[in-house]
């Protein structure tokens, strides 16, 4: 690259000794504003980029939070279920002993008739 004046000879129709109408500040000036906008440019791509990595890493993210979230739904399931079995085992268990209680009470009324019957002997 041979500098901004050779660039200015290549465009069409130019020829040296014309005048382009842009003074040398204008141009400088314009030249710096595309330098500008090309580092905007840069610097939206490098924050864009950086965005979409995020959006990435938070969907990963959502993505085991979410499984974390069923296997917890599942070991809540699994535990109510075992609630729900222990508490039938416990009411299963509390009529075994009131019908066992209740045996043992006629049997002592039974035992009692007995013991009154051979001492009436």
């Amino acid at each position: 690259m041979y500098g901004w004046g050779h660039e200015i000879h290549a465009v069409r129709g130019y020829t040296p000794g014309m005048s382009t109408g842009v003074s040398v500040d204008e141009f400088q000036a314009l030249e710096q504003k595309v330098l500008r906008a090309v580092e905007i440019v840069k610097r939206e791509r490098e924050a864009r980029a950086a965005a979409e990595a995020e959006v990435s890493t938070m969907r990963e993210r959502v993505a085991a939070l979410q499984n974390e979230l069923e296997a917890a739904q599942g070991r809540a399931q699994a535990a109510e279920s075992a609630k729900e079995a222990a508490h039938s085992e416990k009411e299963t268990a509390e009529n075994q002993i009131g019908a066992l209680n209740h045996e043992r009470e006629v049997v002592r009324q039974r035992v009692e008739r007995l013991l009154q019957q051979m001492d009436e002997l």
